[in-house]
């Protein structure tokens, strides 16, 4: 998966419904550049540079996975959509809407179309006043001062005076806060992991990988599954349990929920499908022996994706031991996952296909599917 990269954004507008000019910059922001993960006052500043209404302006902190380039086309792109029609000349002038990057990580970049930091953030109050809301200990890259020290000795002469108007957050939209533990399930190269990973990142939650890799026989079992399949499952039913119950018995103050890239009920979906009736009755019967107090996930969700996507996935994803999985084994798989899901009657469970989408490099294909989560 793409790094994920922390980004401050100034915004500003002293053109038509300022304030609305604002909040629709953040929706697009949200909509196609990345989370938005603070927000800061809405200041009253004069115009710098040259005569011309009041400005609106504000800070926001994000994680986005675009690197700073693309990410500038971007917010060009919005200022475009928002009414701003950029001069061809460098001299200022009023505007519908303002999209400036501050800060992107810690990174130093100069080039012909894009300068991080800000070449002039450090001498504009109407940037360090709100980026100090959202970001005082913010070291600038350049410098080596903290942005609380930088608004302190900033020298200009324009008042700024804060407004009693607050911007709302698109982000908070999402509501995970109703789950205490939340379940991403699906076939082998769904999704899953990446989407749990992007779950927790973006919404502050304990993150739960299961530690398949470690796992010695599952590259035998590829290569000779009669052979392997009971021996492996057993190591899974074992490392599962393990792993399940020390996490889950580990409650974290400064997350929000817990969400994971597996159930533990795959234990059974997969053994019904590689062991003999007679192994898998047995392996039954010690399943539920071993998991009878483990907490179930107040949410369930399956991504669904069809068997050529899958196969693509998998190919994608280059794991060597995975290469000669065959169509069968995951139309197998899907079917045994729908008809355990068909017969849950105490699981919540969302079964969104996501055949079509993608997820990972697509922000609108990842915001549609948080959508079908939290309907």
């Amino acid at each position: 998966m793409d790094v994920s990269n922390h980004v401050y954004i100034a915004l500003g507008s002293n053109k038509g419904n300022k304030f609305k000019n604002l909040q629709d910059a953040l929706f697009a922001i949200h909509a196609k550049v990345g989370t938005i993960k603070s927000i800061s006052k809405v200041y009253k500043t004069e115009a710098v540079g040259f005569e011309g209404d009041a400005f609106l302006n504000a800070c926001v902190g994000l994680e986005t996975y675009y690197k700073p380039k693309p990410l500038l086309k971007r917010l060009l792109k919005i200022e475009k959509e928002l009414g701003r029609t950029r001069s061809k000349t460098k001299d200022y002038e009023s505007r519908s809407i303002d999209l400036d990057i501050i800060f992107y990580n810690d990174l130093i970049l100069d080039s012909k179309s894009l300068i991080i930091p800000h070449p002039e953030a450090h001498n504009r109050q109407f940037v360090l006043q709100p980026l100090n809301d959202i970001g005082a200990s913010v070291e600038h890259p350049v410098f080596g001062k903290l942005v609380s020290i930088l608004q302190s000795e900033c020298e200009e002469d324009k008042s700024i005076e804060a407004q009693n108007i607050w911007l709302k957050n698109p982000s908070k939209d999402y509501n995970f806060s109703k789950y205490n533990y939340i379940a991403i399930e699906g076939n082998i190269g769904a999704g899953k992991t990446s989407l749990a990973t992007k779950i927790s990142r973006d919404f502050n939650a304990k993150l739960i990988l299961e530690r398949f890799a470690d796992n010695p026989f599952l590259p035998k079992f590829y290569k000779e599954p009669e052979r392997y399949a009971f021996t492996l499952e057993m190591s899974f039913l074992a490392d599962r349990y393990q792993q399940i119950s020390d996490d889950l018995a580990q409650f974290d103050l400064f997350k929000e929920f817990i969400v994971s890239d597996y159930d533990v009920f795959k234990s059974l979906i997969f053994s019904k499908i590689t062991l003999p009736i007679d192994e898998f009755r047995l392996y039954r019967k010690l399943f539920y022996q071993v998991y009878k107090d483990i907490a179930k996930p107040e949410l369930y969700v399956y991504l669904y994706q069809n068997t050529e996507r899958l196969q693509k996935n998998i190919k994608k994803r280059g794991r060597s031991y995975e290469k000669h999985i065959e169509d069968d084994y995951l139309d197998k798989i899907n079917a045994g996952y729908l008809e355990f899901l068909k017969e849950q009657t105490e699981l919540n469970v969302k079964i969104i296909d996501i055949s079509d989408k993608d997820f990972v490099k697509n922000r609108e294909d990842y915001l549609w599917l948080l959508d079908e989560i939290c309907a």
